[in-house]
């Protein structure tokens, strides 16, 4: 019931930025946590960052802490991602996905509703 479309990918050089959107509609009267996770050809979808509702608590993966961040503003039902020095091994599909409650909790399992995702591609 709750529609999610990524944008903001594209091909980009080692070191250079990026910043995903995340636009949600339809049923978005109960705001609830949000993701982002991504996946490389041949590899399993892998968690990214998660947001609170509120927007109060964050959670990163170790391979992108430091350099991403990530961020939500709710009166635009929009969750964003900002990736900062970014590395060939960021180079993936990323989704955003809404999760089944408020909390943070880095699991894919905990989240319902998904993105088609947006392709990030970073060269050396």
């Amino acid at each position: 019931q709750v529609q999610l479309v990524e944008s903001g990918g594209g091909l980009v050089q080692a070191g250079d930025s990026l910043r995903l959107s995340c636009a949600a509609s339809g049923r978005t009267f109960t705001i609830l946590a949000m993701g982002w996770f991504r996946q490389a050809p041949g590899k399993e979808r892998e968690f990214v960052s998660a947001i609170s509702g509120s927007g109060g608590s964050t959670y990163y993966a170790d391979s992108v802490k430091g350099r991403f961040t990530i961020s939500r503003d709710n009166a635009k039902n929009t969750v964003y991602l900002q990736m900062n020095s970014l590395k060939p091994e960021d180079t993936a599909v990323y989704y955003c996905a809404r999760a089944w409650g408020v909390a943070v909790i880095p699991h894919e399992a905990d989240f319902g509703s998904w993105g088609q995702g947006t392709q990030v591609t970073v060269s050396s």
